[in-house]
């Protein structure tokens, strides 16, 4: 007797996505019917010219911005069923941001960073700062756990970022331009550890990108243009410690 396969929802799904912007004067389409799947353990990359939503998509897939028409999925489940509040809360226990200029508190510590979203979330203190601390040893930056921003280099700082996406254990990291304010070695560091904690983690991610030495690292490069999917490259980018990702 033949036992059916279950299938493991995609990490992220969307499906026929659009969001209009009304200026007053002009109306943007900045997502024309946008489909899009992300499997868990993936490394994709959007990429297009600047203007064409690829911004837009990543806020959008990430409920930071609503849609005009559509649907998304996160992990099988849709954002549109969700309030604000649900929708927010769950960015906090299932997602991370890594961003261009790092978005890190100035007047914390690495360490403080790291572990705020673990607090807001309710995590007890204690347990929020070995959590921290582990993320910041993960990604190379424990012995700078006391260290300002302002006394971190670039890298260093994008390093805390990152931390700051893991600490929760996410489903997916969203990046966008992660390596836009880096120097080129800097920036093949950074790229280097989101592939190691993909790898060794099957942590999932979706990096905007206008680098294209940045794509060539993921397994697909999605090609945007004028709001619209035009192209899903998948490449064969060579893994040398995949593991399973528990499901979230």
């Amino acid at each position: 007797m033949e036992v059916a396969a279950v299938s493991t929802p995609a990490i992220v799904e969307a499906i026929n996505v659009k969001k209009t912007y009304d200026t007053g004067s002009v109306r943007v389409r900045a997502l024309d019917g946008v489909d899009l799947r992300v499997e868990r353990g993936e490394m994709v990359t959007i990429m297009g010219p600047s203007g064409c939503g690829k911004t837009t998509l990543l806020n959008c897939l990430s409920g930071l911005d609503a849609i005009d028409g559509g649907e998304v999925r996160i992990d099988g489940q849709p954002l549109s069923g969700m309030s604000d509040t649900e929708r927010t809360d769950y960015r906090a226990r299932h997602m991370g941001f890594v961003f261009q200029f790092y978005n890190l508190m100035p007047v914390l510590t690495a360490m403080e960073n790291v572990e705020l979203p673990l607090l807001v979330s309710r995590t007890p203190a204690a347990e929020a700062r070995k959590r921290a601390a582990e993320a910041l040893d993960l990604v190379g930056v424990g012995d700078r756990a006391s260290h300002l921003p302002e006394e971190l280099s670039g890298g260093q700082r994008q390093r805390v970022t990152i931390a700051r996406s893991l600490v929760n254990d996410p489903a997916i990291v969203w990046a966008d331009e992660p390596t836009g304010d880096l120097d080129s070695e800097t920036a093949t560091e950074i790229v280097d550890l989101m592939c190691r904690l993909n790898e060794e983690r099957g942590l999932s991610f979706l990096i905007v990108t206008h680098d294209i030495a940045v794509g060539r690292r993921t397994d697909r490069i999605v090609r945007m243009v004028d709001g619209r999917v035009v192209e899903d490259l998948q490449l064969h980018r060579e893994k040398t410690h995949v593991l399973t990702r528990h499901a979230a």
